[in-house]
């Protein structure tokens, strides 16, 4: 059933992807999803084949990045960015996901509204989400920061309302490769490209274990999926390792990532690991042409899943409910 909203009058809405109340340092005419200094990261001519990306290009670092598009991130379909305050803007050509990460929301669309949220911080509860489609204008009254998942697409569709009891919940591993996956935008939410998953792992764990890729179409054991990893954590100095590599583009980076870093996959395996005494939030926004979640894990590290047969699942998962 589609949720009942409250009728309101329509605001001039700013270019897309793009907030009428620009931050410190971005002109009014910035570029939509502009990155850092205005020049992005990862650039590549819109069509050009994607050439091969160093780390330094891949790991954007807290306060150093406000948005990442298909041109500045050199792939076809994912937007991500995170926004705090009052904002307006469209959609554009692309479908979206509001989650908030933090306090209330109040998003108005059209002249319908909705109210978003409650949970203080990402690790106090289950979240909330709005769907809108393409082509749509909307603004945001936020008590905190709200992460913006987009995607390409081409039909417009309905808005969606996604309350925090609807959000399914996946206890995913054993021992200490235990964690919780919160499914946001799964492959049966009515969205065209886009799905978004946050995933909790506790202090000392990994998640994204096996490493695993989606970067080859070979379904139904794979497919092709662009994707970001935003992470969150419990206090300032805490921090994670993300391990990043392909065999076939020639990298293998392992990085430290810390609160409000972001980090950019267009290939290759990829798995993360929580420091001791620190848990760790990743949201994660995807983007396909299958809606599917289909990934192939590294062939020499297969068989850590056999293995979790004689584990017992971590007792502190899940984290939130």
């Amino acid at each position: 059933m589609r949720p009942t909203r409250s009728r309101r009058s329509s605001r001039k809405p700013a270019p897309a992807w793009r907030s009428s109340r620009p931050r410190s340092g971005l002109s009014a005419n910035a570029d939509q999803w502009r990155g850092p200094g205005g020049t992005g990261r990862f650039h590549q001519r819109p069509g050009a084949r994607r050439r091969e990306a160093s780390v330094s290009e891949l790991l954007l670092r807290a306060g150093e990045w406000e948005h990442v598009s298909p041109e500045s991130a050199g792939w076809r379909y994912l937007h991500f960015g995170v926004r705090g305050g009052s904002f307006s803007a469209r959609t554009g050509d692309a479908e979206i996901a509001l989650v908030p990460l933090g306090g209330r929301c109040r998003v108005e669309a059209e002249g319908e509204s909705w109210e978003l949220g409650g949970r203080t911080h990402v690790f106090a509860g289950m979240p909330w989400a709005l769907y809108l489609p393409r082509d749509t204008a909307y603004s945001v009254e936020a008590e905190g920061d709200v992460a913006i998942c987009g995607a390409r697409c081409e039909t417009r569709r309905e808005p969606v309302l996604v309350r925090p009891e609807e959000v399914e919940i996946e206890v995913r591993g054993a021992g200490n490769a235990t964690r919780q996956i919160n499914h946001i935008v799964k492959p049966e939410f009515p969205a065209e490209r886009l799905l978004v998953v946050e995933v909790f792992t506790p202090a000392g764990n990994w998640s994204s274990y096996p490493p695993h890729k989606h970067d080859e179409d070979d379904p139904p054991g794979e497919v092709v999926l662009e994707e970001t990893y935003y992470f969150r954590t419990r206090a300032p100095e805490a921090f994670a390792v993300q391990r990043l590599y392909s065999p076939r583009h020639g990298l293998d980076v392992t990085e430290t990532v810390r609160d409000g870093d972001l980090m950019l996959v267009p290939y290759g395996y990829h798995t993360t690991a929580a420091a001791h005494g620190y848990d760790l939030y990743y949201l994660n926004a995807l983007a396909g042409d299958t809606r599917s979640m289909a990934s192939a894990d590294d062939p020499a590290l297969h068989w850590v899943r056999g293995a979790w047969a004689d584990l017992e699942p971590d007792p502190r998962v899940p984290l939130v409910r």
